[in-house]
């Protein structure tokens, strides 16, 4: 067996009780410790002594800190993003969004404008930017760290003429209309449980929403009518048991409600669009 193989079993077995994740983690670290592809590493690992920094990343690992934070990195969509403490890391979960704005889209003209709620590292904003070339779009966020990764991956994709970041508390001072809007608002009840690592490294002020998970939708509901042009949809992140209440408080001024479900089946989503008279 080979000392990479040896050492991914080990770490996978170290890391067993503190992750549900131990051997997908020792290989996305074993990837970056390596500086290849996982792909590559699980289908050819390469013969060659463990470097020194892997087993510094377990012992990170070993604490709860999120993988993403440790490698800098995280996959969404079609596109990697840098994420690092400080900034919500993105998740499959969300990619519901995505997919949601581009059946919504598949029979008409493509989004020509673009914005992004709580933007964190450029998530949503940057994965539509990607699929949709000739778009602009427009992100905010309350955190300036949160800002300063999402430029930095505008600029690594080739997207930074394409979109403007502004520091912001959701849509208050924005006057323009958009065909697409994207949000992944905090929506985790204080006290609620989560899993292991999120509470203790990722940021409050993109998990927390009050009591019962809703505050940021209350701030929403009534700025998102001002923002949609006619033939346009908002996506917006739900926890898997908050449709209803989601979509009591955003259906209103003429939007409708209907919800995505992500992979796993669970509600995931609220869709927004005009009723049928203002399309």
């Amino acid at each position: 067996m080979k000392a990479i193989d040896r050492a991914l079993a080990d770490a996978a077995r170290q890391l067993d009780a503190s992750s549900d994740t131990a051997r997908l983690d020792a290989e996305l670290l074993m990837a970056e410790a390596l500086n290849i592809d996982r792909d590559r590493l699980i289908l050819a690992p390469p013969d060659r002594d463990v470097p020194k920094r892997y087993w510094d990343m377990v012992e990170r690992r070993k604490t709860g800190e999120p993988v993403a934070y440790i490698t800098g990195r995280r996959a969404f969509w079609d596109i990697e993003l840098h994420v690092g403490p400080g900034v919500l890391i993105p998740r499959p979960d969300s990619e519901v969004l995505i997919s949601s704005a581009i059946e919504h889209f598949r029979d008409r003209d493509p989004p020509e404008c673009i914005l992004d709620l709580g933007t964190g590292p450029g998530t949503l904003l940057l994965a539509a930017l990607d699929i949709w070339r000739d778009a602009s779009g427009v992100g905010i966020d309350v955190s300036r760290r949160a800002l300063s990764y999402a430029s930095a991956n505008a600029r690594r994709l080739g997207f930074e003429k394409r979109l403007k970041l502004k520091l912001g508390d959701w849509a208050a001072g924005i006057s323009d209309t958009f065909d697409l809007l994207l949000c992944n608002p905090p929506y985790v009840a204080e006290g609620e449980a989560l899993g292991p690592g999120v509470r203790e490294f990722e940021p409050d002020e993109a998990l927390f929403a009050g009591d019962e998970g809703l505050d940021a939708y209350r701030v929403l509901a009534p700025q998102l009518p001002r923002l949609l042009r006619p033939g346009g949809m908002v996506a917006i992140e739900i926890g898997p048991d908050q449709a209803d209440a989601v979509s009591a408080l955003l259906a209103r001024d003429g939007l409708q409600a209907s919800v995505a479900h992500d992979l796993a089946g669970r509600p995931r989503a609220v869709l927004l669009t005009w009723a049928k008279s203002r399309n």
